[in-house]
């Protein structure tokens, strides 16, 4: 198991460049079984952090892009109608992925931000009066751009509790800057990455 961990940091480690101590401390968020919640400005890597993670753990990630019209039904799902059964579908959203991001999740309302609060402390959502187990492991890391950035709201403390952990990846240092401006990009590096 720990041979298997080092080469999944490694791996995170030659995407996300000079990183080790962030990338450490979301592999072990992310092993305990808590959400994570990653507070920088832009272009500092953090929706780098949350593909690279899922692709080296194997797991199925997607990306809810929070902005100030997202509902939570874009969130979580909804039925539509199916006129040839004559019932309802469920159709559901991405919180149904075992990584999801919540890419800038301080620039929707409230309302939309709070459709994450039963699926993050009971990894389950409640649709329609309707149940539905979320896959296991669930794990969620949400971005947010400092609360000072214009047309954003901040989180309230329900939801910041679902947090087990709030980081910051800060600046690259010169040698890992150097080594970002002369590599491939992080696209390329991630498409190459194997489970």
């Amino acid at each position: 198991m720990r041979a298997r961990l080092e080469v999944c940091l490694r791996a995170v480690n030659e995407v996300l460049l000079g990183k080790q101590s962030q990338v450490q401390l979301a592999m072990a968020c992310l092993l305990a079984r808590g959400h994570l919640l990653v507070e920088d400005l832009p272009g500092m890597g953090k929706t780098t952090l949350s593909h690279t993670l899922a692709r080296v753990m194997g797991l199925e990630f997607q990306r809810i892009q929070f902005t100030s019209d997202l509902l939570p039904g874009d969130i979580l799902g909804t039925s539509v109608f199916d006129k040839d059964s004559g019932q309802f579908i469920f159709h559901p959203g991405p919180i149904f992925a075992e990584l999801v991001l919540a890419d800038e999740i301080n620039r929707a309302t409230p309302k939309s931000q709070s459709a994450l609060l039963e699926a993050m402390e009971e990894g389950q959502v409640t649709i329609e009066g309707a149940t539905r187990p979320l896959p296991d492991p669930f794990f969620v890391v949400a971005t947010q751009n400092p609360v000072s950035s214009g047309g954003t709201f901040a989180l309230p403390e329900s939801q910041l509790d679902r947090f087990l952990m709030r980081l910051s990846l800060g600046y690259p240092a010169k040698a890992a800057e150097k080594a970002l401006l002369l590599g491939d990009s992080r696209r390329d590096l991630l498409a190459r990455l194997e489970p």
